[in-house]
């Protein structure tokens, strides 16, 4: 019996199918999966990786990045300590971040494995293109909660789930390392079960605020 990663209910149903995999969407959590026997090796993970080439110079890039990262730098103090999780092989984000600034560490499975950065706790802890690669979720997410102090911001950048119809013609479900797909229902479920504040922040950008808030702010901004 298959078992959704982020919530581990039971009921998953058929999303889609392709000729390359299937999907399935818990109708807990609403988050539309890929079935474990469709994962990559971990050496064939990283070598899809390894073609990407997203340079800290790269002025596409660095406006790519800014949709998260201006809009958590003006809710975060420069004395604040981050963390981008999941960094990559440039570093790009932590790297722009010092340029404002900010300081940041950087952890990667693969390109960044400092476990002595999961040893502490930060202020703020950015995923920028990594939630929809693990496979794992609920873990991933009892871990950055551990991570993050009282009152910090996780701000997570991934493309969300609109609808099946949407989903069929979707370029986001063909890369073969993106086994996770998010909607909006399922950061709200996010939100709700580790009592964290969800805030929209553009098409593909919610941040997580540490704490439990009676309303959910959903208010979208537009960052340039």
């Amino acid at each position: 019996m298959n078992i959704c990663p982020l919530c581990h209910g039971v009921e998953l149903l058929t999303y889609h199918q392709d000729r390359k995999r299937s999907y399935q969407q818990c109708q807990t959590c609403q988050l539309v999966s890929v079935p474990s026997e469709f994962y990559l090796s971990a050496e064939a993970e990283k070598a899809e990786y390894d073609k990407h080439e997203n340079h800290a110079d790269d002025l596409g890039y660095q406006t790519f990045l800014n949709r998260t990262l201006e809009p958590l730098l003006s809710r975060v103090s420069t004395s604040a300590q981050g963390l981008d999780f999941g960094c990559g092989e440039g570093k790009a984000l932590s790297l722009m971040a010092k340029a404002r600034g900010y300081q940041i560490d950087n952890y990667d499975l693969y390109y960044a494995n400092n476990p002595e950065t999961l040893a502490r706790q930060y202020d703020f802890i950015t995923l920028t293109e990594v939630i929809e690669h693990v496979s794992g979720a609920a873990g991933l997410l009892t871990q950055l909660d551990r991570l993050l102090k009282p009152n910090g911001i996780l701000a997570v950048m991934t493309k969300r789930v609109q609808d099946k119809i949407a989903f069929a013609h979707w370029h986001y479900k063909n890369d073969p390392t993106h086994i996770n797909f998010y909607a909006e229902a399922t950061f709200e479920w996010i939100a709700h079960h580790y009592g964290w504040r969800l805030e929209i922040i553009d098409k593909d950008v919610v941040f997580l605020h540490k704490g439990r808030h009676k309303e959910m702010h959903k208010g979208i901004h537009q960052s340039s």
